[in-house]
């Protein structure tokens, strides 16, 4: 007996074993740009092609956590700015010199 109200079951909308491996093999391949339109798979793009390949409505919520209990989870990368140069922030970076270091937090502190 499941603890949902009765209503709930008719939102629920399971995939079939084969819908779900064939969306495993989906999202480990990654989206084609120029015919999926996106570079990297969202929630709501995956949604739109569970639509269009399978016919079945769902929620962006409800594929998350289908989603999670498949063992995939959300990451995303450090944003980095597209006119970022390599060169100007290795310049930039401050080079402490080798002799200078963290001080034993047991010394006690230097007298005038």
């Amino acid at each position: 007996m499941s603890n949902r109200p009765p209503y709930t079951e008719f939102l629920i909308v399971p995939l079939t074993v084969e819908q779900r491996a064939l969306l495993v093999t989906v999202i480990d391949d990654g989206p084609t740009p120029y015919i999926d339109g996106v570079v990297r798979w969202r929630l709501s793009d995956l949604v739109s092609w569970i639509q269009r390949e399978f016919g079945v409505s769902m929620d962006e919520t409800t594929l998350g956590r289908n989603l999670r209990e498949m063992g995939y989870r959300k990451l995303s990368a450090r944003p980095r700015h597209h006119a970022q140069d390599a060169e100007a922030m290795e310049t930039f970076k401050k080079n402490s010199p080798p002799e200078w270091r963290r001080s034993d937090p047991a010394s006690p502190p230097e007298q005038p």
